[in-house]
């Protein structure tokens, strides 16, 4: 799921008080590996997002979208995508797929038709992705789900046929060095025609302590209890979203917190 790890930030000791770069503190997912264990770790990924209701807040912004609209305050979306085509949504670093299935239930709920894609730069994150979606029997997401496009590419080279009207990601941020997250929020704010939305994590100490127990209690896959407190020590804080939205020249957006440890930044044009 993770582009290159670069990074031009200068480092200071490695503490709560500021992000962790990935090229400091590799996940173990970010090594080469083969597909049987890329598959059950991301499996497991997709029931750490349930079990923290991980998929709430990009709901809400989808709901936000499709209800209301900045210029009339009325639920228009139709007007603002072209009512004879359905409303498009790109998922970057989709890893597993398992937004993207939770995505296609939402719209299915709503009756909304949806043209749904998700782009990860690994070719076995985008193999499982396909898989889940089509054949995982304990996916609740997957029956309503099996038109999902899920392409491998880098974001920064991926040139989509169509403009998306949203742009979105789930734990994707945290595994980019700070210059990549400031080039990935210019890229949104480029390409996204109606808004875009990051979905990730808070960075906290005590998160970070108490995620080692939760997959030993729950059975969740080794890895996970590496990478979770990893990622929290990779994740933001309020004022790193406003020093990159800052560098990117994003003025509109904002910065959200929402319940199990989930720091979010949304822009709504």
């Amino acid at each position: 799921m993770q582009p290159e790890l670069t990074t031009s930030v200068p480092l200071t000791p490695l503490t709560y008080a500021r992000r962790a770069e990935p090229i400091e503190l590799p996940e173990l997912m970010d090594g080469p590996l083969p597909y049987a264990v890329i598959r059950d770790y991301l499996g497991d990924l997709a029931k750490v997002n349930r079990f923290t209701r991980g998929y709430k807040p990009t709901l809400a912004f989808l709901d936000r979208i499709a209800g209301t609209c900045n210029e009339c305050g009325t639920s228009c979306v139709a007007e603002h995508r072209n009512s004879t085509r359905p409303l498009r949504i790109l998922d970057v670093g989709s890893g597993g797929g398992d937004t993207l299935r939770a995505i296609a239930h939402w719209a299915a709920a709503r009756n909304l038709p949806v043209e749904l894609t998700g782009v990860d730069l690994n070719p076995l994150s985008t193999r499982a992705a396909r898989e889940f979606t089509t054949e995982d029997p304990l996916d609740p997401f997957a029956p309503v789900a099996s038109g999902i496009n899920f392409v491998t590419a880098d974001v920064f080279s991926y040139s989509p046929e169509s403009q998306p009207d949203i742009v979105l990601s789930a734990l994707f941020t945290h595994h980019l060095s700070t210059p990549e997250i400031v080039r990935f929020l210019s890229w949104m704010e480029q390409h996204a025609r109606l808004g875009w939305f990051i979905n990730d994590l808070h960075r906290s100490r005590n998160a970070a302590f108490f995620f080692r127990f939760l997959p030993i209690l729950l059975g969740w896959h080794r890895f996970i209890g590496h990478d979770g407190p990893v990622s929290l020590r990779r994740a933001f804080v309020p004022e790193d979203w406003q020093r990159m939205l800052a560098q990117a020249n994003i003025s509109a957006a904002t910065i959200e917190a929402h319940s199990m440890n989930r720091l979010c930044v949304a822009r709504v044009r």
